[in-house]
């Protein structure tokens, strides 16, 4: 049996640590947009999920022994913040697009979130430290987020989009 390349494994958890930095981030920001609001109640769930998310991945890399590399994670996060200007159509507030471009963001970094959950899964029986993740349950999750935000964006582009 062949054991894990850890030198690329590690780029490729630190890799996802700045994606889930930029998806807790974005999740916090459209959230917060929305506050008091059914769909607000939805984000904030998914948002807590992200961060949950997030934190399960660095126990596992602390598992692994694979240090969070600091500089790609603030460049995640500050890419994040330079991301949210934009050409939408309204310069000083939030246009009608806003919602419909953030959400099929976060849906993009949910389903690149849960591609790595199903890399590490099939890793698992070449090390058994993976196991210390519920990978099945992160998978599970994931596909839930994905179809939650998958009908937000469906009602979003109906009301958004359409006369």
């Amino acid at each position: 049996m062949t054991g894990l390349n850890t030198e690329l494994l590690a780029i490729y958890l630190q890799d996802h640590l700045a994606g889930a930095t930029v998806s807790v981030e974005l999740s916090r920001r459209v959230a917060g947009a929305h506050e008091g609001t059914p769909l607000g109640d939805v984000l904030e769930a998914l948002t807590l999920e992200a961060i949950n998310d997030r934190q399960a991945l660095e126990d596992l890399m602390a598992v692994l022994e694979i240090q969070p590399d600091r500089i790609k994670t603030a460049a995640a996060w500050a890419g994040e913040k330079v991301g949210r200007l934009k050409f939408n159509g309204s310069l000083l507030q939030r246009s009608p697009l806003s919602d419909v471009v953030e959400l099929e963001g976060m849906q993009m970094a949910v389903a690149w979130k849960a591609a790595g959950w199903r890399l590490l899964q099939s890793l698992a029986t070449v090390d058994p430290r993976l196991g210390e993740a519920d990978l099945d349950d992160l998978v599970r999750r994931a596909d839930d987020q994905i179809t939650r935000i998958e009908e937000l964006l469906a009602s979003l582009v109906q009301e958004r989009l359409t006369d």
